[in-house]
């Protein structure tokens, strides 16, 4: 077997070719969702993507014998290390993802380039996969690769478990999702909860207004970041980041799909609930020529889709422990259900990714009757 030689990625084209192995190495994989091209190679061009006004990211290839056999990138983000070392980050922790390869000699050989690179940059732990921020695709798929991710979520070569723990990898925190049926109606006991919380004056569900996007935009990034502050692995997103994300997901934002919830005028949770673009996505191949961008323009004028996804959800920190956190959020899930079902022909809902240790999110999974369907495992390992 010829020698393996990892190449550092400088430039345009070493992006592309970077994008490119991810297509070469799944076009047998009938689970795996290509994405846009052009929207991938934007994620790792630092002009193009505003997680890089806080995080420096060095991509790399794997050759062997003239052909690219895996890819990975490593990077360090200012605003991780910044972050108390007890939520899972803090300083000297350097992270590595979108890793792929052939076979598990090219898999070690990149990670070791990852590793050197890190050490180089005075990192002392490493933390993957996380392909880049921990707001897009956190986590190796362990359990799942029976059927396609929903959008904005990985999916994984079933191998690269066993390599990553080889490399000396341990579990640093597990990520779920969750599958329910959404034309099913849920059980009595939330049903009783949504109609009291309908019955409490104090309380105001409504749908976001998409002409005010980013007067509503920044009320959800401001109870986001005080939602979510304390849990493991968070970062807080800035607003060039929501600004840049937003654009992106507004063809895909429909009002009736997004709810903040207010407790006398206070605007106090929010829910964010977006038909699975992967869905019309996975026929185009990657492209929108020729005929693609007609399609996929057509579908989102009229989006039908089966699955709906929950990424984003969170109530402000001082409600947390209280009944009136999950009276919210059941009030939210129920309406996004109701519209899903009515508007969009949805009969599945993918909640999550959602910490293993999450109770309060976890005891909401578990009691709307939902079952985990993909877990995801982020590893660590001292360098």
């Amino acid at each position: 077997m010829s020698e393996i030689q990892i190449v550092p990625v400088s430039d345009a084209a070493g992006r592309r070719a970077f994008v490119d192995y991810g297509f070469a190495h799944y076009a047998g994989d009938p689970n795996w969702v290509p994405p846009l091209k052009g929207e991938a190679v934007g994620m790792i061009t630092p002009a193009k993507n505003a997680w890089f006004t806080h995080a420096e990211q060095q991509l790399f290839l794997a050759r062997r014998g003239g052909r690219t056999v895996g890819r990975i990138g490593a990077h360090i983000d200012r605003l991780a290390l910044e972050q108390p070392a007890e939520q899972g980050f803090g300083p000297g922790t350097g992270f590595w993802g979108f890793f792929d390869a052939e076979d598990e000699p090219a898999g070690r050989a990149l990670i070791a380039a990852a590793e050197d690179w890190l050490r180089g940059k005075g990192m002392t732990r490493a933390i993957g996969p996380v392909s880049s921020s921990i707001w897009e695709e956190p986590g190796l798929l362990i359990k799942g690769h029976d059927h396609p991710p929903t959008v904005m979520m990985g999916h994984h070569d079933a191998r690269y478990q066993g390599w990553v723990e080889g490399a000396g990898y341990a579990k640093a925190k597990d990520l779920f999702t969750y599958d329910l049926d959404v034309q099913q109606g849920f059980p009595p006991l939330v049903q009783r909860i949504v109609a009291a919380g309908e019955k409490n004056t104090r309380i105001r569900v409504r749908p976001v207004n998409k002409a005010r996007f980013a007067e509503e935009a920044a009320i959800i990034l401001r109870i986001l970041n005080d939602a979510w502050s304390d849990n493991w692995g968070f970062v807080p997103l800035t607003d060039p980041e929501v600004e840049e994300v937003g654009k992106k997901l507004k063809p895909i934002v429909f009002e009736d799909l997004i709810y903040i919830a207010e407790v006398e005028g206070e605007p106090v949770a929010f829910m964010i609930t977006l038909p699975d673009l992967n869905e019309p996505l996975k026929p185009l191949k990657g492209s929108l020529l020729p005929f693609g961008w007609a399609k996929l323009l057509l579908w989102l004028r009229r989006p039908k889709a089966r699955t709906m996804r929950v990424p984003l959800m969170g109530v402000v920190k001082r409600l947390q422990a209280s009944r009136l956190a999950s009276q919210l959020a059941f009030m939210m899930i129920e309406y996004s259900r109701r519209a899903a079902v009515a508007r969009y022909g949805a009969s599945r809902g993918e909640i999550g990714w959602i910490l293993e240790d999450n109770q309060g999110m976890v005891a909401i999974a578990d009691t709307i009757e939902s079952k985990v369907n993909k877990i995801y495992r982020v590893y660590e390992k001292t360098l």
